[in-house]
């Protein structure tokens, strides 16, 4: 039996509660390539899609089916051709699909519908419906080849997936389509999901897959994965990357996913992600904690240094209180805190507050103090603090000041590194030489401004 132990589990669940709070009754699409079945990570991922369910979350998921129809094609002594990226589907390949496509929704469906017990399923019921719910378009000739059966959405029936999903139902689509004559077209997993998530305005379009994400060094595959991405960013990278040539076949690359996710984004959803299957968990670590495990592409940046106002005052509070209570900040009285919220900087992500600190000026000695500065735990050492010390210098400057002060007794090293010295306490201005504490000892550390 295993353990859950409070002092770690109440400060996760504190840290996940604003996500799950936030995404309650919104709408997202997945899309999930066959690749994912075929490396035995279905059953792993539908439990975590029901616990988004659960959450209160509208999830469309869209599989692909890609090695299934590769396997059924090298079963009849046919190999799978391709043309710019593109399956060309001629009728062997047409009923491969059909077959494939058949067989996956019958096991994503048999995976929804295990309750087991000691499962984030147990109890679980998770109805899922599928329907003709696309019209499609052919391919056509390009640069003349002949696509035959492939195909492209022409329209996504948004209506009915919408009534389906508000009565709490998961909607299955297949990468299959008909033409209003009832021709039916392969379409790819990647188009599907990005023309529903389009036609729905989706909050989120996630492809869950065989890549980790953007690496912050594309030409390092080893360089840490760039977790928010920028669309001007994005664009400017696929301008710089290369084309499938014509006869090739797709390209399984971050590219491959990254240009559906611009689309999107482009067309109004919200922001797009690159989620790597191959990590145990990597759906939920995405949309429940702060930075993600793969690549979330955004119109603008999520994160935001700003003055705070009255809005921020209860994510102060719960900011700075656990430093307070362990020692690290003197507490603040909270009307204090009320009284000088202009006088904060804070850090957010996505609405949640994860760094703070406040500047308290004090004219005639032409020095300010900074105070309460603080960053989340689950955020410490990837730069917060550094920023919001430069942007209190720019706020210090900005009035006029020459210097900046803080009092600490257990983090001089850290400012010391960025070009703060300690003084004796008689430096301090005299109004805050009376509110000195000299039981606390505090060190005061002081740095110029240039």
């Amino acid at each position: 039996m295993s353990l859950v132990f409070p002092h770690t589990f109440v400060p996760w669940f504190r840290a996940v509660a604003p996500y799950i709070h936030a995404y309650r009754g919104e709408t997202f699409v997945v899309g999930m390539p066959g690749e994912l079945v075929a490396a035995g990570k279905l059953n792993a991922f539908v439990q975590d899609l029901s616990i988004l369910h659960a959450m209160g979350i509208k999830i469309v998921l869209v599989h692909g089916f890609r090695p299934q129809v590769n396997e059924q094609l090298a079963a009849k002594g046919q190999k799978a051709i391709y043309s710019h990226g593109m399956r060309i589907t001629d009728a062997v390949a047409l009923d491969c699909a059909q077959e494939a496509a058949g067989q996956l929704r019958f096991e994503i469906e048999a995976a929804f519908s295990q309750g087991l017990p000691n499962t984030p399923m147990a109890n679980a019921t998770v109805r899922v419906v599928s329907g003709n719910f696309l019209t499609a378009r052919p391919v056509g000739i390009v640069d003349g080849t002949d696509f035959q059966h492939s195909g492209l959405v022409r329209r996504v029936d948004a209506a009915a997936i919408q009534r389906a999903i508000d009565s709490g139902a998961v909607v299955l689509l297949s990468p299959f389509g008909f033409s209003p004559t009832g021709e039916a077209f392969n379409l790819s997993m990647e188009d599907v999901a990005t023309s529903a998530a389009i036609a729905l305005q989706a909050d989120k379009l996630l492809f869950v897959c065989e890549v980790a994400g953007v690496r912050e060094d594309p030409s390092d595959p080893d360089s840490p994965v760039d977790t928010e991405l920028a669309l001007a960013d994005a664009v400017r990278m696929l301008a710089r990357s290369n084309k499938p040539a014509a006869g090739a076949t797709p390209p399984i690359d971050v590219d491959f996913y990254l240009q559906h996710c611009v689309k999107a984004c482009q067309s109004g959803v919200e922001r797009s992600h690159i989620v790597p299957f191959a990590v145990d968990g990597a759906l939920l670590q995405e949309v429940y904690t702060h930075d993600g495990i793969g690549t979330m592409v955004v119109d603008e940046k999520l994160e935001s240094l700003r003055e705070a106002d009255s809005d921020d005052i209860g994510g102060i509070i719960a900011l700075i209180e656990p430093f307070e209570r362990d020692g690290t900040l003197v507490k603040r009285d909270r009307t204090e805190i009320e009284r000088d919220i202009e006088l904060y900087t804070v850090i957010e992500h996505d609405g949640v507050i994860f760094g703070c600190a406040a500047l308290y000026p004090y004219v005639e000695a032409r020095t300010a103090e900074m105070a309460a500065l603080t960053v989340s735990p689950d955020v410490q050492g990837q730069g917060d603090g550094d920023r919001i010390l430069k942007r209190i210098e720019q706020r210090a400057k900005a009035q006029g000041l020459s210097s900046i002060f803080v009092l600490t007794t257990r983090t001089m090293h850290w400012f010391i590194k960025r070009g703060f010295h300690p003084v004796d306490p008689e430096w301090l201005p005299e109004e805050r030489k009376r509110k000195y504490n000299w039981d606390r000892r505090s060190q005061v550390l002081v740095k110029k401004l240039g």
